[in-house]
């Protein structure tokens, strides 16, 4: 009974922390590099981006449910065609062509930012 209270209070225990983590570090970083006197516009490095997010996104979206597409096609045909147990091979196919998909579009990502 206790312990279903204990888990949820842990877990955002647990995120707020990496959260706060993160911020101070960074925070901390550059106000050190402020003090050695550099210049400010290296803050600002990660928003030069050639191609707009939501077509980064719009990509790797579409290849992962093309990817699911076509894994569970292939699990019904190695269902169809094999004595394979069919309680196996639907989520290894599907995970793995979704995981195939996702390296495809990482791969066409960086080469859209080239």
């Amino acid at each position: 009974m206790l312990g279903d209270i204990f888990i949820p209070i842990s877990f955002f225990l647990a995120v707020f922390g990496i959260f706060y983590l993160y911020l101070s570090t960074r925070n901390r970083e550059r106000l050190a590099l402020i003090e050695k006197g550099v210049d400010a516009s290296i803050f600002m490095s990660g928003a030069k981006s050639k191609s707009p997010f939501y077509k980064v996104i719009l990509l790797n979206l579409a290849l992962l449910l093309m990817g699911i597409g076509v894994g569970t096609f292939i699990a019904l045909l190695l269902t169809t065609y094999t004595s394979l147990n069919e309680d196996g091979i639907y989520p290894a196919t599907i995970f793995t062509m979704a995981g195939v998909s996702l390296f495809i579009g990482f791969n066409m990502t960086k080469k859209l930012e080239e």
